[in-house]
């Protein structure tokens, strides 16, 4: 009774796991698009590139115009201020007022000079409130102001140089970081794939090596086998059995991995399939490097440090002296009624020319030069050493691929070769015409084989999408990879 009781309780359990089980096809192309779509490294990608955009709207807003409003509204003082009498001794004057005042200013960032040119219109009143009291306006309907740096450097024509192309170069950025999710999705699919094989050969083999050793039990009775022989079956299937365990253990552990990259829940049984037929890609290298340059983010990384370094020396030059001129013309009024101080105006104009040039700094700005000068040459030599490393890397790894399609085909058929060859040799040691380590060879080349083509089959995947990722050009479509980037940030 408790026995029976055991059982059903076990087959209960068992229906309830497999009723929370749910059983996901999958293939490849499922897998990258969900991990471009789902995965952390994805969303990780996606906030880089609104950062990215952000600052760049930022620069694009600071060259339009700017319309500000400013006001004290109000300020109340009431103290002592010190006042110096005709004999030029000082006395304390007691203050009690209220002043309001208000201006709103439109500035604009000269883009050829770098200076900046202004237009305000202001008002303040001034109302006295202890001993005679009086209140008093104060106008500047218009005011035009202009702040030019002389001989320094130009901030805004430097900026205009460089931002728009490390805006491209994040764009790229995010091209590329999608590619490499997809790469990431590979491997682990590919992983979840081999261990499934990898548990599917350890099953069948344990089925085999099962049927073997009963077969040498009998042929053991007839004396057709030595006793070692029949040990070394009975090892085989221990062996067998072993490998299952440890191949399960493994399926699982690969299995959570690509779970968990693609945002599946745990109750999700992967079901991951084989690719089937691959595309027939013929890849040259000046081709893929002309894309390479044209799109990928490294062209634009060279030309984004190039320009910082010399902007560093432009900066450093214009630090050799400080002259500034500042220019402002417009009208005024002042009354003691508001109407007033718009009825008489006066001219209001106001020019200086600030400098500011080091007699004796003991060569520190001329340093600062040559300091920077010598860091755009370091900069210039990595910048031809990076690019070489990247023309290399980039022609081995198209040799890899087109290689990678021939290996691909005799993996192919080399598996086919071996499982024929098992099955032959098992039909063969069954009538006692081969030897027990000569059927354990040929498992051992038909496994392999079969470990060996779907490694094959990755490495053909993983270096189609690391071309991808370089050149930004989709070689099975032969277009360019693109993305609506206003619509992926909104």
């Amino acid at each position: 009774m408790v026995r029976r009781l055991m059982i059903a309780t076990y087959f209960l359990a068992s229906m309830l796991v497999s009723y929370g089980q749910q059983v996901v096809e999958l293939s490849l192309d499922d897998a990258i698009a969900r991990a471009r779509s789902q995965s952390v490294d994805a969303a990780v990608a996606l906030n880089e590139l609104k950062t990215a955009y952000w600052e760049y709207r930022t620069f694009r807003a600071n060259l339009l115009p700017e319309v500000s409003f400013s006001a004290t509204a109000p300020a109340y003082y009431k103290q002592y201020s010190p006042y110096m009498n005709n004999d030029g001794s000082y006395s304390f004057v007691r203050n009690n007022y209220m002043q309001l005042k208000g201006g709103l200013t439109v500035s604009q960032s000269i883009w050829t000079t770098g200076g900046t040119l202004s237009l305000t219109t202001s008002l303040d009143f001034f109302r006295q409130l202890e001993g005679t009291k009086y209140n008093r306006y104060m106008s500047i309907p218009l005011a035009m102001t202009l702040s030019q740096p002389i001989f320094g450097v130009n901030n805004v024509k430097w900026n205009r140089k460089i931002e728009p192309v490390r805006y491209a170069e994040a764009k790229a950025q995010f091209l590329s970081s999608t590619e490499n999710v997809a790469m990431t999705a590979i491997n682990y699919y590919f992983n979840v794939l081999m261990a499934r094989e990898r548990l599917e050969i350890s099953k069948q083999n344990l089925e085999n090596a099962t049927k073997l050793y009963e077969v040498a039990i009998e042929k053991r009775e007839m004396g057709q086998i030595s006793q070692n022989d029949l040990l070394q079956m009975e090892l085989s299937v221990l062996n067998a059995r072993s490998a299952v365990t440890d191949r399960e253990s493994n399926l699982k552990s690969n299995m959570f991995q690509l779970r968990t990259f693609l945002d599946y829940d745990e109750n999700v049984e992967l079901n991951v399939a084989i690719p089937g037929s691959v595309p027939a890609i013929s890849i040259n290298y000046d081709d893929a490097l002309d894309k390479a340059l044209t799109n990928n983010k490294f062209a634009k990384n060279l030309r984004r440090r190039q320009l910082e370094a010399d902007y560093a020396v432009a900066r450093a030059k214009g630090n050799l002296r400080q002259i500034t001129l500042y220019a402002q013309v417009g009208y005024t009024g002042a009354g003691g009624e508001f109407s007033s101080a718009y009825e008489v105006l006066k001219g209001n104009q106001v020019v200086e020319v600030g400098f500011r040039v080091p007699i004796l700094d003991w060569g520190k700005r001329r340093g600062s030069v040559k300091v920077a000068e010598s860091n755009r040459e370091v900069v210039q030599n990595r910048l031809r050493q990076e690019s070489m490393d990247f023309n290399q890397n980039l022609f081995i790894l198209v040799e890899r691929f087109c290689n990678q399609q021939m290996q691909l085909n005799i993996a192919d058929k080399a598996d086919q070769i071996a499982r024929k060859r098992y099955d032959t040799n098992v039909e063969t040691y069954m009538i006692g015409k081969i030897s027990t380590l000569d059927l354990n060879d040929s498992q051992v080349t038909k496994d392999q084989s079969r470990i060996d083509y779907v490694n094959e089959l990755y490495l053909y995947w993983y270096y189609f999408y690391q071309l991808r990722s370089i050149t930004l050009w989709d070689f099975a479509k032969n277009s360019n990879i693109d993305a609506d980037f206003e619509k992926i940030i909104k």
